[in-house]
């Protein structure tokens, strides 16, 4: 059996372990875009606060793939003919599957504006691209970054931390939107400014300003004023990277559409990770999102059903977990920016977003409680738990997430909700520990 997987990502890296454990004698390639071995993307925003080197976000040594017999090849898909099971590869080789899985990712939205091509203007999306920002973040002085997102908020991090005068440019009034409330908004915007970053609300760029030889010398405002830099930091969203599947006859909204079982509308074509629809059984619609916990849970899936297994992929919930300017942040589930707002799916996923995290398709009851710098979130919808948002101390972030994803009904917990503070977090403890010792028969399992 062939099995081809176009990415190398977690996904693609994931599906092809998952195949080699079902099937030990079918052949395995990965082609993979980048020159390097399957590297962790979420781990490129602690390579520009220095926290790790470039090499330490290598995920999967070349090692890795000699002993699960799995070819990898550094080039770039151009064509699929589902017709006669080929992928044309730039070099001019063409790879015959018997099973193809699609895992090419996602990759950051350009720029819209004039001068977005210029020397200067970066993104955090791939090892090599990071290398060049921190390579012109040496001899610069002062930066713009644009984006409402993790990403942006990473980016206008790292610029910081390198000493470079960091301008960060917020459409809205209040940062990262589609998730913080007004007080959690506020609780980073004073850890930002602790960082000297200079936070701009309500402000949009309408063009990147050329120096006259190529290289960036500033932004000009949709108010007409400009403002001096070197770098432009971009990070206004995602889309798939799907090139080379154009003129294919598959189905696509926003990513490529997929059954339960991961499957295209392609005789032997999958499709995981962050250029998948895949069901979501709480918004009941088909989502993408682009985590890295999601990527791999769908590349183990489809490489399991490639290998034979007819597994329905049950979407988990979506987690994800980060340090903003030395503020811990746990999202998980269904959660909204404004509570009583109605909040409209973002055009433009960030990396490390999710759909559901800004979707809302039933009515919500929110609690939230406040100590110091820490601050949690808990959405209800009749009596289940649907979402949290954890900021600062993280004792809760096992619990709320095994509540969410078990669907527990929390009514128990109700009387607690208006209380906040210890108490909830006392009871919070007390009522996972007690599914806990249920669920495995007195017997708790870390």
């Amino acid at each position: 059996m062939n099995h081809i997987i176009i990415g190398n990502g977690a996904a693609g890296a994931t599906a092809a372990e998952e195949i080699r454990k079902r099937d030990p004698r079918g052949h395995i390639v990965i082609v993979g875009a980048e020159p390097y071995p399957m590297y962790s993307r979420p781990g490129l925003a602690y390579v520009i606060t220095h926290q790790v080197s470039d090499k330490q976000v290598i995920a999967r040594k070349m090692e890795w793939y000699e002993q699960n017999r799995i070819t990898l090849i550094h080039g770039r898909a151009v064509r699929l003919d589902s017709a006669a099971r080929t992928v044309a590869l730039d070099d001019g080789r063409t790879l015959q599957y018997d099973r193809l899985l699609i895992a090419t990712g996602a990759r950051a939205v350009p720029l819209p504006n004039p001068g977005a091509t210029l020397d200067g203007v970066v993104y955090l999306d791939t090892l090599d691209g990071t290398k060049e920002l921190m390579q012109k973040a040496k001899s610069a002085k002062k930066a713009v970054v644009i984006g409402g997102g993790i990403t942006a908020l990473e980016l206008a991090e790292g610029l910081a931390h390198q000493g470079i005068e960091t301008h960060y440019f917020v459409r809205k009034d209040s940062l990262w939107s589609a998730v913080f409330n007004e007080t959690e908004s506020k609780l980073l915007e004073t850890r930002m400014t602790g960082h000297g970053v200079i936070i701009h609300y309500n402000t949009e760029i309408s063009e990147v300003i050329d120096d006259g030889a190529g290289r960036v010398a500033g932004v000009r405002l949709t108010t007409g004023e400009a403002l001096k830099c070197e770098i432009v930091g971009a990070a206004i969203g995602v889309k798939p990277s799907l090139d080379f599947v154009q003129g294919s006859s598959f189905k696509m909204a926003r990513a490529i559409l997929v059954t339960e079982y991961l499957e295209m509308n392609l005789p032997g074509v999958y499709a995981a990770g962050d250029c998948a629809q895949i069901w979501d059984r709480w918004s009941k619609k088909h989502l993408q999102d682009v985590l890295w916990p999601s990527a791999i849970a769908s590349g183990r899936a489809a490489g399991a059903n490639m290998a034979g297994a007819r597994e329905a992929f049950v979407k988990g919930v979506p987690f994800n977990a980060c340090l903003l300017f030395g503020l811990h942040i746990t999202a998980m589930g269904q959660l909204g920016g404004r509570d009583g707002d109605d909040v409209e799916v973002v055009q433009h996923l960030d990396r490390g977003s999710s759909q559901v995290w800004a979707t809302r398709p039933a009515p919500y009851a929110s609690a939230w409680t406040q100590d110091g710098d820490n601050t949690m979130r808990l959405v209800l919808s009749d009596d289940t738990l649907v979402g949290a948002l954890i900021v600062g101390e993280q004792t809760l972030a096992d619990p709320l997430r095994y509540l969410i994803e078990k669907q527990i009904d929390a009514r128990a917990l109700r009387p607690y909700l208006r209380s906040g503070g210890a108490v909830l977090k006392q009871r919070l403890q007390q009522f996972w520990q007690s599914l806990r010792v249920t669920e495995t028969g007195g017997v708790i399992r870390n």
